[in-house]
Formats: C-alpha cells, structure tokens, sequence
C-alpha cells in the first residue's frame, strides 16, 4: 500500500484521482487519498483546489463504477458485505434516497460506506440523487482536509483524527444548509417561472 501511495504521489493530481477512484470502487486504501491530498497540498498550497477536486471526481467515479455494478446484479455482495445489518442498511437507502446517501458519505471511517453505495445501486436510488449526494459529500471532506493541510500543514491528519466526530457533524450541518438553501433557491425559482 505504501508503493502505491509512493507511486500516486509522484503523479500529482492525477495519482490523487486515481487513488480515490480505486478507493471508492473495488479496492480498498484506508485513509492513502487523504493522505496523499494534505501531502500535495502542502507541498503546493496553491494548487489544493485542484487536488480536492480530483480526489472528488475520482470518488464519485470510482462510487458510479460500483454502483453500476450492484445495479446489474449485486444483490449477493450488498448481503455478503452488509451481514446482520443488511436490513437496516436496506430501510435506510431506500427511505432516505438522497439524504441517506449524504449522509452516509460524510460519516468518518471506519463506517462502511462502500456497502451503502452497494445498496444503492441494488435497490436502484435514483442515479440523481445518488451522485449529487456523493459528490456534495466528497467536496466537503476534501476541501476540508485541504484546507486543513494548507493550514496546519502536516498536523492536519492527527488534527481531524483527533476531532473526527466534530469535524464530520459540522460537514453534514453544512452539507445540510447548503442542500436546503439551494431547494430554496430552486423553488423560488420554479414559483417565479421564466421571465
């Protein structure tokens, strides 16, 4: 895992996208994106809105992929990996649509996210939904923890680690406030028709 983390990091922004995408579909790299995000954002403070950005994209990409799969037929690994929990995680998904999926994603590890997206794609969430939720989420958490590299340096990762429960409920009350204000925006919108 090392000499992947090693290898991505001598691709810049690319390795970034290509770490989360593994990450978030068929691989597993616990906490090697994150890592490698606040290493390139400190290394180049300037270029951490890029970093953030590709380690969102690879994320959702990497969620689509996995998704997909589930969609055409994942239904043994959803129950493989869910166990015991698979009904819950069933009822949740299913009832929650987009919220559930929000939140879900900014949960903190070791919440095992990839059996919600699994779950999504089995009991088929709206794509929509889906991948705005994802990607609102993935946004957050990687700009947040550039943010935090740029500014703490490279104290940020045993900084969120130490205050991962306040860090992850302030995400989701802004993941929140964000999707409620552009509904409000949106609805108004509708109200108003074209002009």
């Amino acid at each position: 895992m090392k000499k992947m983390g090693a290898f991505a990091s001598t691709l810049g922004a690319p390795g970034l996208l290509l770490i989360s995408f593994l990450d978030s579909s068929f691989l597993t790299f616990p906490i090697i994106n994150d890592g490698l995000l606040v290493e390139l954002s400190i290394k180049r403070p300037a270029s951490m809105p890029l970093y953030a950005l590709m380690a969102t994209l690879g994320s959702v990409l990497g969620c689509v992929l996995l998704f997909y799969v589930a969609e055409k037929g994942g239904e043994a690994l959803f129950h493989k990996h869910a166990g015991k929990r698979a009904h819950a995680i069933h009822n949740w998904v299913v009832h929650n649509g987009f919220w559930g999926m929000l939140f879900a994603a900014l949960l903190p590890p070791p919440t095992p996210f990839k059996v919600f997206v699994i779950a999504a794609g089995v009991f088929e969430v709206r794509l929509v939904s889906f991948t705005s939720a994802i990607t609102i989420a993935r946004l957050l958490r990687y700009f947040g923890i550039g943010f935090l590299a740029v500014r703490y340096g490279h104290d940020a990762l045993p900084l969120l680690k130490q205050h991962l429960w306040v860090v992850s409920g302030s995400v989701l009350l802004l993941g929140v406030a964000s999707y409620g204000l552009s509904r409000l925006v949106l609805r108004h919108k509708a109200t108003a028709g074209p002009s």
